[in-house]
């Protein structure tokens, strides 16, 4: 079978490779979408420290089981349609026991220590089925939206964190999709008030807007942000801020634009190279500030995401714009890179 393979940075290659075996306490899936994400660009460029080479990368997937071991228990049965988790608790440490599965310190991932689904066929290793990783596709709902579920689901973790009430401005940093995503969740799932996109890239920002219709856009590149946020909001601040986006400066800059008791969730990751940011601690202080972080999932998360796209509460499916056959998997990367494209999944 057809399988994308990373060996090293830039060194990731389309190839033949042998279909995988179905082991007794595992589920064998036909790959249907495996969607990509700004993740995979990173782990192109620059691998991971937990990926161990060479590894069948991809890690947002929907497929169908054709194969289930023979000491796998459940309701499974050979064509159901089935998401797989990505971030994968142990489902035993402290962090676990708590309900904490999020923030596992145990954590393994698909796409990272399993093989992952930018290929035709993929192993469910146990560890997802011990911790109920593997979700039944609601019947209205295509493999293109299910594989979808999975970044949604790291949205729905981190707007669980920052408690929005129906009413609140939020301000969402970063035009991709998971920003298409958050503005979804924060009015489908929170009744959130005015909604606000920034972002620096125009074109990036004119073809999310277009999809998902915030109340304003803001061009970093053009304006102070921060002080057109304080003009629309009468000098008051946003309630929540969401960065969405690798850039120190979003960070400072949700800081300094959030209201009296405001929340602020750190969704993007900041460079290994340069993780820090300037913090008016006094701000934080005065204003009653809450910062969370916030950057995966919990299995729970992933059924709730299957669940508010079949309700139409949180709809995706015009959220992926671009569909691309395997054969032509590598283009994917420069096309997420670029923003050419708001959500980008690839068909086996």
């Amino acid at each position: 079978m057809k399988a994308l393979r990373f060996y090293a940075p830039e060194d990731v290659r389309l190839e033949e490779v042998p279909e995988p075996e179905c082991g007794p306490d595992e589920i064998k899936l036909k790959v249907k979408n495996c969607s990509t994400c700004g993740t995979d660009v990173k782990i192109f460029h620059n691998g991971h420290q937990n990926l161990t080479p060479p590894r069948t990368i991809g890690h947002e997937i929907a497929g169908e089981v054709v194969e289930i071991g023979a000491d796998v228990t459940g309701d499974w049965s050979v064509g159901d349609r089935a998401q797989v988790i990505a971030a994968v608790p142990c489902g035993d440490c402290y962090e676990c026991e708590k309900g904490w599965m999020a923030v596992c310190q145990n954590q393994t991932s698909v796409g990272y220590q399993y093989d992952g689904g930018f290929a035709e066929y993929m192993i469910v290793p146990r560890q997802v089925l011990k911790v109920d990783g593997l979700n039944k596709i609601p019947d209205n709902v295509g493999y293109d939206e299910a594989s979808a579920a999975e970044p949604f689901a790291c949205a729905i973790n981190a707007q669980e964190l920052l408690g929005i009430e129906a009413g609140d401005t939020v301000v969402v940093f970063g035009a991709g999709p998971i920003g298409c995503m958050h503005i979804r969740i924060a009015r489908g799932v929170h009744q959130a008030g005015p909604v606000y996109l920034v972002d620096v890239n125009a074109d990036r920002l004119k073809m999310s807007a277009d999809a998902v219709q915030p109340d304003e856009v803001i061009d970093g590149s053009k304006v102070d942000v921060v002080e057109r946020v304080m003009e629309l909001t009468g000098g008051r601040g946003a309630d929540v801020i969401i960065t969405a986006t690798a850039a120190n400066i979003t960070q400072e800059q949700a800081i300094s634009m959030a209201a009296r008791n405001g929340r602020i969730s750190f969704f993007g990751g900041l460079p290994k190279t340069d993780p820090f940011i300037k913090c008016d601690s006094n701000v934080v202080h005065y204003r009653q500030l809450h910062i969370h972080g916030a950057n995966g999932s919990a299995p729970e998360h992933n059924k709730r995401a299957l669940e508010y796209i079949s309700s139409g509460q949180v709809p995706v499916k015009d959220l992926i714009t671009r569909h691309i056959p395997l054969d032509d998997v590598l283009s994917a990367f420069s096309i997420v890179k670029n923003g050419e494209a708001i959500k980008v999944t690839v068909e086996p």
